[in-house]
């Protein structure tokens, strides 16, 4: 599986209400209702038929799902019974989660591939896997709000030993945020836990603190101010809460912190060189998997996914893990067979091989990136789905290289950024976000901009994007580098991409937002350097 590492932002999805546990921890889960259909952007994919299916190479660690969490399994066969434990036994789900929050929290890991790392560990029944992985991500997405419950249950929080915070934030989350878990299971089950860390001077402790707070012996009361209270009941630090408001609005701002999304699984997008999208739909109907189709061309939103890495069809590269955003910003560079382009920040590699694939396996490109097992992600991405006309390179492409010059007839320059288009799907993220870490990436993204500006034929094109929904990071660092590039023009978007988000900000560039323009934020512009 990727590293813990892969994503751009250069900060490190459950959803509380909507979902509805027993005390086994079984769930429902909506289902779109989406039509299907097809469209395509650029070429036409080949219409051959698949290649055989002959896993080659490494096992691959490109191409990991962007931003999207490890999907709730399959529920067991009815009639199936759950594996009895000992009475005095820990949770498995349980047991999980607190490994997996401990490894995002303290060894600052990517939470899906920290919750996937423990599914893949233990033979969890498919109803406490779910759990795990909701536990995992409702305490990390209600952070600051737990926090701010616990502090009316104890003097200072800071002074408790690490591991009993978990264990008592898990407790939080299980009675504010999923319901119809019994108050016996969690203060039982937070004990024994407490017990299994070698922590028996702690249970009486762990055991009152979450008594207490289950009979709800204390008042607990949130700031008076409007934002701030909206801020921290959704655990939003305060500056970016008040900066989301002054950009979009104060209805706006709301909505973003207080959208859930509802829909659950990670987006497949076929090897156009190999599949087209009839061919890879009779594919996808073969798997035991949930399947419809996306909103952008070519793309899949596949529910019930466990180890990818073993998929046979994904190891001989019948198709990748993209998501829709990053495709649209790939579709929208345009390019065509035959080409010189440049993907200035590439890993993992999604846009990368979409692009390669839309150019039919013709030209080059050229996939950069600074850090060498990124690289790797690139080199395993490459070879799992044959793309020959795709070179990676280690390289900082802070620095300029002279003899790029004028080379490329396309670059992509989709920036490290803060990803707080992202949060829903990475909710530790905001976390680690300040203001001058957003000052140092703004920083970079200039001297990237600058550099790429440079590379870029006369007459050819510059696509920026990033992940994010920061003003600093999108609009006005395009309109900042229009002012010190002038032989450089904005593009319209294309009609058949703005068409798709038909809400979405259009003024400087295409803006998506977490809510009505899907589930993740992001940003992209085209721009055209004078002939």
């Amino acid at each position: 599986m990727p590293d813990t590492n892969d994503r751009k932002p250069e900060n490190r999805r459950f959803q509380g209400g909507s979902h509805r546990f027993d005390d086994r921890g079984g769930h429902s889960r909506p289902r779109s209702d989406r039509p299907q259909g097809e469209r395509s952007f650029g070429d036409k994919p080949r219409g051959d038929q698949p290649q055989g299916k002959r896993p080659f190479g490494d096992k691959p660690r490109g191409d990991r799902p962007q931003g999207d969490r490890p999907q709730r399994p399959r529920s067991d066969r009815p009639g199936r019974p759950a594996p009895s434990r000992r009475p005095d036994a820990v949770s498995p789900a349980r047991a999980a989660a607190f490994k997996a929050i401990q490894d995002v929290l303290n060894n600052d890991a990517y939470t899906a591939m920290a919750v996937d790392r423990q599914l893949s560990q233990t033979t969890m029944t498919g109803l406490d896997r779910a759990l795990c992985t909701a536990l995992t991500y409702g305490t990390l997405e209600n952070l600051l709000a737990i926090d701010h419950i616990l502090s009316f249950y104890m003097e200072d929080l800071s002074t408790v030993e690490p591991r009993v915070k978990c264990i008592l934030r898990m407790a939080v989350c299980q009675k504010r945020y999923m319901d119809k878990i019994p108050d016996n299971a969690i203060a039982d089950e937070a004990v024994r836990l407490t017990r299994s860390i070698g922590l028996e001077d702690l249970t009486g402790f762990v055991n009152g603190v979450i008594r207490s707070y289950l009979r709800g012996d204390k008042e607990v009361t949130w700031p008076e101010d409007a934002l701030e209270r909206l801020a921290l009941e959704n655990s939003m630090p305060l500056w970016l809460a008040r900066k989301l408001a002054a950009h979009y609005g104060e209805d706006a701002a709301k909505a973003l912190l207080t959208y859930r999304p509802t829909r659950r699984g990670m987006v497949l997008r076929p090897n156009m060189l190999r599949y087209t999208d009839e061919q890879f739909k009779q594919l996808l109907d073969k798997k035991v998997w949930e399947v419809v189709p996306g909103r952008v061309p070519h793309a899949w939103y596949a529910e019930g996914v466990m180890q990818l890495a073993r998929d046979r069809d994904y190891l001989s590269g019948a198709f990748s893990v993209q998501g829709e955003a990053s495709m649209l910003c790939a579709a929208l560079t345009g390019v065509r067979s035959g080409m010189q382009v440049l993907d200035c920040c590439a890993a993992p590699g999604g846009k990368t091989a979409y692009m390669a694939e839309m150019m039919q396996g013709t030209g080059r490109v050229y996939a950069l990136d600074v850090h060498p097992h990124r690289v790797a992600l690139l080199e395993a991405a490459v070879r799992r789905l044959q793309l020959d006309n795709v070179r990676p390179q280690l390289y900082d492409a802070t620095r300029y290289k002279d003899d790029w010059t004028e080379r490329f007839d396309v670059c992509l320059l989709d920036a490290p950024c803060t990803g707080l288009g992202e949060w829903h799907q990475k909710p530790d993220i905001r976390y680690g976000i300040t203001e001058e870490s957003l000052a140092s990436l703004t920083g970079t993204q200039k001297t990237l901009m600058d550099n790429c500006a440079q590379y870029v034929k006369r007459g050819g094109t510059l696509v920026y994007a990033t992940c994010s929904i920061l003003p600093e990071e999108n609009e006005m660092q395009l309109r900042a580098f229009l002012e010190r590039h002038p032989e450089y023009t904005l593009e319209p978007i294309p009609e058949e991409i703005s068409a798709l988000y038909p809400n979405a900000r259009k003024d400087c560039g295409l803006q998506l937002l977490p809510g009505p323009d899907g589930d993740e934020g992001f940003f992209m512009a085209k721009l055209r350097r004078q002939a």
